[in-house]
This record gives structure tokens, sequence and C-alpha cells, in this order.
């Protein structure tokens, strides 16, 4: 079933010659959360991708602007291709001539609920209702974002679904905060996007 949801993403990418996670991968446990990754991608345009597991694929969006802890930022989220779950740990240099050419790094990393509940702390809609309904709430727990984030559909342009990422007025927001410009390195390396292209030319 996963593979059928990637096959927009294998399509897209000549096999061998990026780096990128060619398939899915089993979760690693049942009844365990589920898994969101934001990876930092400086392509033709730099920009952040957020990624919520749902169903056994990464359901993805690419934030022009990266997220906020500002409630009162709307930051655009175009929904983009689903990604295989294996794509949370991917760090490299996509080739120039290849889809999506360019740095990308783990940006943030953890895992997340579903926190669309009724009065009474329940869930009424599973997280893949909530994305076909086009309205998402979400509690992260990762190193660099934690609370509740919010994806709305606002409109559908070129047949990309468009959303609006917005942070939760909870305990965890602060609008002095601005963490894409002053935590901009890997939660996994530890690297920049420079020192990741750097290493891997060297490499080369």
């Amino acid at each position: 079933m996963a593979d059928d949801r990637l096959k927009n993403y294998r399509d897209r990418r000549a096999s061998g010659k990026s780096p990128e996670p060619c398939g899915g991968r089993a979760r690693d446990s049942a009844g365990s959360a589920p898994i969101f990754v934001i990876q930092k991608h400086d392509a033709s345009s730099l920009h952040y991708d957020f990624r919520l597991e749902i169903d056994g694929v990464l359901k993805s969006w690419a934030v022009p602007k990266g997220p906020s802890t500002d409630p009162s930022e709307k930051r655009l989220a175009v929904q983009t291709e689903d990604h295989p779950l294996a794509y949370a740990d991917f760090e490299g240099v996509i080739p120039e001539n290849e889809y999506g050419g360019g740095t990308v790094l783990v940006w943030d990393k953890g895992t997340f609920e579903n926190a669309k509940r009724d009065e009474a702390g329940n869930i009424t809609r599973s997280l893949a209702q909530c994305l076909a309904d086009g309205h998402l709430i979400v509690t992260l727990a990762g190193e660099k974002l934690t609370g509740g984030y919010s994806l709305t559909h606002f409109r559908t342009e070129h047949g990309k679904r468009q959303w609006l990422l917005v942070k939760m007025d909870d305990a965890a927001a602060d609008a002095r905060r601005n963490p894409v410009s002053t935590q901009d390195k890997s939660v996994l390396s530890g690297r920049s996007t420079a020192a990741i292209a750097r290493e891997e030319s060297d490499d080369g």
C-alpha cells in the first residue's frame, strides 16, 4: 500500500543518480508514536520540508519561510509528493540536474500525536481523515519544536494543495524565537548545509 503511494516519489527520481532513499521501510515497532521530520532544503530556493508520518508514508509540505513559534505567523505550506519513512534520516546533496537538486539536512525530528480531539479529549478523526478534511492539529515533540501546530488547506493552485502552518497558542509558543535563523544546524549530525555540501564535495 505504501509503495503505491510512493509511485509519484519514485517517478520523479532517476534510479542511481540521487542518494535519496528509493523506497519505504516498515515501522520500527507497532503502536509506537508516529514520527515527524523537518528538513532544511537548500535547493533552487531555500525552504523547509515538513513531514508527518501518516498511513505508512511521510506526508510532505514545502514551507518557504520555515516553521514559526509565533501563533500570529501564518506560514505557507505547499503539499508535495509522499516520501518514504526512510527519508526521515536523509542528509546529503542531491545532484543539481536532478529533481530537488541541492543540500538537505535534518533540521528537526521527533514524534507527534493527533491533537484534534473533542471536548472529552477523545480522538474522533484519524490523521488520514483530518488530512482529507483539510485540517490537522498535531502536537510535536521534537528537539527544536514542541507543542501544537495546525495545518489548514485554503486553496489549490496548479494542482497543488496549499495550506497554512500555524503555531498553536500554547505553553511552547514564543513570538520572540526565530528558530530557523538561530538554530540552523542538523539535529542528527550537528552540521550546516554548507558543511554537508563541502564534505560531500571533498568525498567526491
